[in-house]
């Protein structure tokens, strides 16, 4: 049998001019042989079938698909051991692509959504963003998105942060119940730092101190989700793609003050004016039937207290939260106790309090309270008759002359 090589060797010399007579003597082929492939043509050779190759696994697949058909999550390393005191010699990859060839796959289970009752609960999580503001072209910031949704009507509030810790925390919260006009019975939480601290055994949550007096402030009992179990949460997590695919990207925005009032008019008048997915209600109006089954706001203001030391720098300023605040000229203590309110820093020098500033947002901000400096003056100098300031200290006279006389002298210096 020819092979290809030959094959095409007889078709080109064919194609360079030379006899059949001349082909067969130059490859060793019979002239017979060599006018039938030429008559034919360029084809494939056609082998015969490949004898299979005994596979090592073959004669125990059988009954690794029975003890899977019983057990359909047995482990491939199991699957081994029990394999091999029958003889198998074969590795453990073998074994392995042909389980998960295999191996009875579960029949997807359908997902039972979750609704809420009116009133009943709100989900909330932080987002991270990367913004360049046109006040600050040169640089990238990171600024973390608040974001509250009530399970029932979808209604979203939402506020761009600098910080990430228990008072931003605590103010947007705030700041929530306050535009809703309520407050939900229980909250849901992602494992974020500022309101789940750990887990103890027993499956114990162990929140933030300051968010539980937040919630017994407000009268809500906040509610740590599952870990891994991110679908609990579906209801904040969505809208946190939908507000940076719909209101941020492509955006510009001078600065955090700008961000978030462009935020506030988007959630007005494109978020919670629209039709919701899920709902088939227009947000807004969905949330103005749930509102009266929020709980009402609390009459008096929550002011809960984190206690803090800071160092007074050399210009009398101490430094919390990436902000600068000022105390009073005669501070003699050197380190002084700070206390965070939600909406006041307090200074407090050996239990005394000496300084009450509004809490700054952002980064790298001064608060400078009037009468915490004073500059001296310089003391004013008398004034001659003429409106000219005198040149000799006081108790002393300088004696009058005519110009006459300081023209002689030049002169004579300059004639010596």
């Amino acid at each position: 049998m020819i092979t290809l090589r030959g094959l095409v060797m007889i078709l080109e010399l064919h194609q360079q001019g030379l006899s059949v007579s001349a082909i067969a003597a130059r490859t060793g082929v019979d002239r017979k042989t060599v006018r039938k492939y030429i008559a034919r043509g360029l084809e494939p050779p056609v082998y015969g079938p490949r004898v299979p190759r005994a596979r090592l696994l073959e004669p125990y697949e059988q009954f690794v698909r029975a003890r899977l058909a019983a057990f359909p999550e047995l482990s491939i390393p199991r699957l081994l051991r029990e394999i091999r005191p029958q003889g198998y010699s074969g590795g453990l990859t073998v074994l392995g692509d042909f389980v998960r060839a295999v191996r009875p796959q579960p029949a997807p289970a359908f997902e039972l959504r979750f609704e809420t009752a009116a009133g009943e609960q709100a989900q909330v999580d932080f987002a991270h963003f990367k913004v360049v503001f046109e006040d600050e072209p040169d640089q990238v910031r990171i600024v973390w998105l608040f974001s509250l949704v009530l399970g029932h009507s979808r209604y979203l509030w939402a506020r761009f942060v600098v910080h990430q810790d228990v008072q931003t925390v605590l103010r947007c919260h705030m700041a929530a119940f306050e535009h809703l006009q309520g407050v939900p019975r229980q909250i849901l939480y992602d494992r974020m730092k500022t309101a789940v601290l750990g887990e103890l055994e027993g499956e114990s949550i162990v929140y933030n101190p300051s968010l539980l007096a937040l919630a017994a402030h407000y009268g809500f009992s906040p509610r740590a989700c599952k870990p891994y179990r991110a679908k609990t949460k579906g209801k904040v997590e969505r809208p946190f793609r939908y507000i940076r695919q719909d209101f941020f990207l492509g955006g510009r925005f001078g600065n955090l003050e700008d961000l978030n009032a462009q935020l506030a008019h988007w959630l007005a008048t494109v978020a919670n004016a629209r039709v919701h997915g899920t709902t088939r209600q227009v947000v807004a109006e969905h949330f103005a039937q749930e509102q009266p089954s929020l709980r009402a706001l609390p009459a008096d203001v929550f002011n809960a207290t984190l206690k803090l030391e800071r160092r007074i720098s050399h210009e009398g300023m101490v430094s919390v939260g990436g902000n600068l605040y000022s105390v009073p000229e005669g501070t003699r203590s050197r380190v002084v106790e700070v206390h965070t309110l939600a909406h006041e820093i307090r200074i407090f020098e050996a239990g005394r309090l000496i300084a009450v500033h509004a809490v700054l947002e952002g980064r790298g901000q001064r608060s400078l309270l009037p009468g915490h400096r004073q500059f001296p003056r310089r003391a004013q100098q008398p004034v001659g008759a003429a409106g000219v300031l005198p040149l000799c200290r006081p108790g002393e006279s300088v004696a009058r002359r005519p110009l006459g006389f300081y023209e002689a002298v030049g002169q004579r210096l300059a004639a010596s």
